[in-house]
């Protein structure tokens, strides 16, 4: 049975971290909706990260946050938040995040890490100011079962939170800049996303530009995309830069040109996406179009993009080159390490990795024909 019997007002929901940290947190809302029709629910985030969701109908208010806070950003955010609350549904282990959870309610549920000896210390303040707490696996728990289960105390059986369809919400499409929509009315269209965040997760430069050179004498329209970020543009032009004239005639950089609203609407007239572990592949997972998700050290298992509609726990393998669950395909390189869950071979955030490097070009080709009945030589 249930254990907490809450009619919660007013429920904030807590997502101090990246861009796709946020999309992930959009079925714990569709969940909690269905939970407390009526109470509203409000968001908490870091600046330039929320709108990947904005236009969600279940959020009322948005409220950002700088990474790192002035003194008068914290007194305002402590005016706004103060005991405003019934629930708190802190979403990231941080101790900034659980702060604002205790700032802003007397019950709050939370994610922690505890899995060492050390981060079981670290997290016992955190597990004495929640009601309720859902441990992280970085490599056998999915992080969208992981939000997920925040709900379990308030329901009679937490089962019948995982059976029924799982879905990630995208944000509600906007109008694509003209330059761009004019090119691609009427073209067979292929997004390509070569940029994540960490230098770790890129699929190599020249392997990008051979896979274009084959979409391209199969007759598509390839759309680059990238974030604003000085790095991604770079990566772009380096790209188009190994290209062949007349591959580059067929190839449109949208580098920084597209919010995410904007890309929706690309996506949605999109015949196949492609990208690397990073916020724009579990969007494209989102808008249910066909999507090839690059993988190195990353576990499937634990931040796959989420295939719509699946039903349970688990939707991947820890480990298979090559794996499909309804639109989604996750390919990973060869190796008894992989994955890792490392930054790189190296470990740090501008390494290299060499599962990425033996994920050839010709297994994506592979993928695209077999997956997607594309032909070619």
């Amino acid at each position: 049975m249930s254990e907490y019997k809450l009619n919660p007002k007013r429920v904030l929901f807590i997502a101090t971290r990246q861009i796709g940290d946020v999309l992930i947190t959009t079925p714990l809302i569709e969940r909690a909706k269905e939970l407390w029709p009526n109470a509203q629910f409000d968001f908490l985030g870091y600046k330039n990260k929320l709108s990947i969701i904005q236009g969600n109908p279940h959020i009322e208010t948005w409220i950002e946050t700088s990474e790192r806070p002035s003194l008068v950003e914290y007194l305002k955010l402590f005016i706004k938040l103060f005991r405003r609350y019934d629930l708190a549904l802190i979403t990231q282990p941080s101790d900034r995040s659980y702060l604002y959870g205790i700032l802003a309610s007397k019950k709050r549920v939370g994610v922690i890490v505890d899995d060492t000896k050390n981060a079981q210390k670290k997290s016992i303040w955190k597990q004495r100011c929640c009601i309720y707490t859902v441990s992280v696996d970085y490599f056998f728990q999915h992080v969208i079962v992981e939000k997920l289960r925040l709900l379990e105390p308030f329901f009679a059986n937490p089962e019948e939170i995982f059976n029924q369809p799982i879905r990630v919400s995208p944000p509600v499409p906007e109008k694509i800049p003209q330059s761009i929509d004019e090119v691609i009315q009427g073209v067979s269209l292929i997004v390509l996303h070569p940029g994540p965040l960490n230098a770790y997760k890129r699929w190599p430069l020249a392997y990008w530009a051979e896979l274009m050179e084959w979409l391209v004498k199969q007759g598509f329209t390839i759309l680059l995309s990238a974030s604003p970020a000085k790095q991604d543009i770079e990566l772009n032009q380096a790209i188009l830069s190994l290209l062949k004239m007349e591959t580059r005639q067929q190839v449109i950089n949208a580098a920084g040109s597209l919010s995410f609203s904007q890309l929706t609407s690309v996506l949605l007239k999109s015949k196949l996406y492609i990208g690397v572990d990073t916020s724009a592949t579990h969007l494209a997972a989102a808008c249910e179009i066909p999507t090839i998700a690059l993988f190195g050290a990353t576990p499937p298992t634990n931040y796959g993009p989420w295939p719509n509609g699946f039903i349970g726990k688990e939707p991947y393998q820890i480990r298979a080159r090559s794996q499909t669950v309804k639109n989604v395909t996750i390919l990973q390189g060869p190796g008894d390490c992989v994955p890792c869950r490392k930054a790189g071979c190296e470990d740090k955030a501008d390494s290299r990795s060499e599962c990425l490097d033996l994920l050839t070009p010709q297994q994506v080709i592979d993928s695209i024909q077999k997956r997607f009945n594309i032909n070619g030589a």
